[in-house]
């Protein structure tokens, strides 16, 4: 998921409640919960995404799976595809336990990954979130507004992903952040620690890519 535009303020600060939306499944939290909160355009979602959630979802012991589709990622050129259309597509692809399918992002009125995260830390306080990316994203994640913030507010999975396990290995938040590295056998913990606290997942390897689908279409 790549960094979002800047988000609607009223008085200099953030909105504090989401807009009235559909009715989605599971959006409610309770305290003790561990949430991965795996955000992006999904366009189109592919077995790709699937795997980085479910092996997030596996291998932190997670209560649940958030898909935070995201209305527009302001670091392409290209315009997504409809809202409605993709979230869809998303429960179609992801219809497993512990898988929520959510526009609180645009519910929210925020574009901003470091906003949607302080958002729901006020709003959930107790539950304990941890952000979801493939290596493809961590590879250019210092090109997201406040990157680094992110990174100290947040604990962060990188899930393995084609074409990208060296580059990403190489990115510069893995050298600025080497010291906040959780290894394989911390894992079960990472959702609680406090940030910056992060890790690389490394599992077998899905081809599919958004890019390729839509070439092929």
């Amino acid at each position: 998921m790549a960094e979002r535009r800047s988000s609607p303020m009223a008085g200099g600060r953030l909105i504090s409640a989401p807009k009235p939306g559909r009715p989605l499944r599971n959006e409610a939290l309770a305290r003790g919960m561990r949430i991965g909160l795996f955000g992006g355009s999904f366009d189109p979602p592919h077995t790709g995404h699937l795997h980085v959630a479910e092996a997030a979802k596996r291998r932190l012991g997670l209560d649940r799976v958030w898909w935070l589709v995201s209305p527009q990622n302001p670091l392409k050129d290209r315009q997504a595809n409809d809202l409605d259309a993709r979230m869809a597509a998303v429960s179609a692809l992801a219809d497993r336990p512990g898988m929520v399918i959510s526009d609180f992002e645009s519910r929210l009125g925020c574009n901003r990954t470091i906003d949607l995260v302080r958002a729901l830390n006020r709003l959930y306080p107790g539950v304990h979130f941890v952000w979801l990316m493939g290596a493809d994203n961590l590879k250019s994640f210092h090109r997201w507004g406040q990157w680094r913030a992110i990174f100290e507010s947040i604990p962060i999975a990188v899930i393995s992903r084609p074409h990208d396990a060296v580059r990403a290995r190489l990115a510069p938040a893995v050298r600025i952040y080497a010291h906040s590295r959780v290894r394989e056998q911390g894992l079960a913990r990472l959702p609680l620690k406090k940030a910056p606290a992060w890790t690389y997942l490394i599992e077998p390897l899905d081809w599919h890519s958004s890019t390729a689908l839509r070439a092929r279409s």
